[in-house]
């Protein structure tokens, strides 16, 4: 079993602890994250499409983009679980089980699927389209199937978006049906009160269940402390870093339009190139013996 996923399934098996997870979408933003000392990362498909195509989380990006950017993320630092978008899986059950294969090799911890049609929307967006549940559970048969045979491991996220339009008991009726199946995370999106979330967390326990915490969402905003509260296991943050990004750079290029200069900077770019790797970088030339860096950068 890979270090990332046995560490994942390590911590899932801890009844007394939430997996908080922060949301990021490069190889920048994952840094960061890592340095802060997390248990575990996010990759957002929404800072995905946005940060590699400038497009809006609608069904967009294919699997060798998602693909390419998780294993990017999941590789700076293998023993850290990366917790990965995965939209419907991308096709059909064929589709899926690539999709699945992809992101084990990739060296991805997690994903989660989801039971929009292909033709997907952010979750916290309205009017979203459904397979049917058979379609749905076909997809996470298909996915339990291709861990089993591609003799890796990967936590499988079951994640429903039936509670808008087919109400709470059908949505928590398919997060079921998935369990029953072999997923082993259930994320019911959307969710609207505290007390819908509690009483979900209730109805799938055992099971872990996931939060999406999304401020300005259809779900009520709740901290650490609160998930773990109601009874939530995991926690992900998805537009953490991308809406901090969105702030700061908009701020900055709108003073640099209207003032002729850009706001002051903080470090100097030796800082920022610490915070990706700069030292364990030269680190490996020396141990190589290069002399490249001999004289310091």
């Amino acid at each position: 079993m890979a270090p990332a996923v046995a560490r994942l399934r390590e911590l899932l098996a801890d009844q007394n602890k939430i997996i908080v997870c922060p949301g990021v979408f490069d190889g920048l933003t994952a840094r960061i994250a890592l340095n802060e000392g997390f248990d575990a990362l996010y990759m957002t498909g929404a800072g995905t499409a946005a940060s590699k195509l400038g497009q809006p989380d609608l069904g967009i990006l294919t699997l060798n983009e998602m693909r390419e950017n998780a294993q990017m993320i999941a590789g700076l630092d293998p023993k850290v679980p990366l917790i990965a978008d995965a939209d419907t899986g991308f096709g059909g059950s064929i589709m899926v089980n690539r999709t699945v294969t992809e992101y084990i090799r990739g060296g991805v911890a997690a994903l989660h699927l989801e039971d929009q049609v292909t033709n997907k929307r952010c979750g916290h967006l309205r009017n979203k389209q459904l397979v049917e549940e058979e379609e749905f559970l076909a997809r996470i048969r298909a996915a339990v199937n291709a861990r089993q045979k591609s003799g890796g491991d990967i936590v499988l996220i079951a994640r429903t978006d039936a509670l808008e339009t087919l109400g709470y008991e059908e949505a928590v009726s398919r997060l079921k049906h998935a369990i029953d199946l072999g997923a082993d995370v259930a994320f019911l999106e959307g969710v609207t009160s505290k007390e819908q979330a509690r009483q979900a967390c209730q109805d799938l326990s055992p099971t872990p269940v996931l939060f999406n915490a999304v401020p300005g969402g259809v779900s009520p905003d709740l901290s650490v402390k609160e998930a773990q509260e109601l009874g939530f296991r995991l926690i992900i943050f998805p537009g953490l870093a991308l809406s901090s990004v969105h702030t700061a750079v908009s701020a900055a290029v709108k003073k640099l339009k209207a003032d002729g200069a850009p706001p002051a900077s903080e470090g100097s770019p030796r800082d920022l190139f610490n915070v990706v790797g700069l030292k364990e970088a030269l680190m490996l030339d020396v141990a190589a013996g290069g002399k490249t860096f001999q004289k310091g950068v």
